[in-house]
């Protein structure tokens, strides 16, 4: 994967990420079978499929999902949620080396997950495993900007994030990373609004499931729960504030790196 430590920068955030990180909406799914033609039975490969959250998305729908996860930590948590659904197969490989065979999946997912990816050789690998003519969906949820409660939280993980600039995973959408994945073929950009809405708790975790984060035991940690009370203290409504996202989805076909 792209970011040298991407690998295992997660292992100590499988609970919050687990509890506290959302969902998709259910217009992606609808989305990639009425318009892109993925079909129940199609099987897919989840490629960074963390502790699950789009893998039970796409078992919900019929289909046989390959949850390739190389974080030991995510991988076992997707497991202990997952693991008696016969759909589910897990995984212990990378989106660089996933270990599945030639020409084996019918769709190839990548949900909050391809910013971390060496490009060039994942790439490759997707070519290698999914059949003629499949499907690829790059799907991330993209926190909005707007709002006096989304303000103030942008404000607060500039203050307080140790490498937020670096790896946020918007830069994926404007460094040239998804053309590059697609190769000649031109993608698909869809859109879908999506909510989460917290509670002090959910929101810290929300925040702490975050890799670029301060852990417990970084000097700034206090300092940073306190602030982000006080955004919340400030602008929370009848208990709760609303986290929004764009859910942003990238479908299309690979081409083989030889203009037609």
């Amino acid at each position: 994967m792209g970011n040298v430590n991407s690998k295992n920068r997660f292992s100590s955030r499988v609970a919050d990420y687990v509890r506290y990180r959302p969902g998709y909406p259910p217009e992606v799914l609808q989305c990639l079978q009425c318009d892109f033609g993925l079909g129940l039975q199609n099987s897919v490969a989840d490629v960074g499929s963390g502790t699950g959250i789009f893998t039970q998305l796409l078992m919900e729908q019929g289909h046989t999902v390959y949850a390739v996860e190389p974080n030991a930590n995510m991988r076992e948590a997707a497991e202990q949620q997952l693991a008696t659904n016969p759909r589910f197969k897990s995984i212990n490989g990378s989106a660089e080396a996933t270990t599945l065979p030639n020409s084996f999946v019918d769709a190839y997912v990548a949900a909050q997950a391809l910013h971390w990816f060496d490009i060039p050789r994942a790439r490759a690998e997707a070519m290698r495993i999914l059949r003629p003519e499949g499907l690829v969906a790059l799907i991330w949820n993209n926190r909005l900007e707007q709002g006096p409660f989304l303000e103030a939280y942008e404000s607060f993980l500039h203050e307080f994030a140790i490498d937020y600039a670096a790896i946020k995973h918007q830069n994926a959408e404007v460094d040239g990373r998804i053309p590059t994945f697609f190769g000649h073929n031109q993608a698909t950009r869809r859109c879908f609004h999506h909510a989460q809405r917290c509670d002090f708790e959910s929101l810290k975790g929300r925040t702490l499931s975050a890799s670029y984060m301060p852990s417990i035991d970084h000097p700034r940690f206090s300092a940073m729960i306190q602030t982000l009370k006080s955004a919340f203290d400030c602008h929370n409504i009848d208990g709760s504030v609303a986290i929004e996202y764009e859910t942003v989805m990238y479908v299309g076909r690979l081409s083989d790196g030889t203009k037609k």
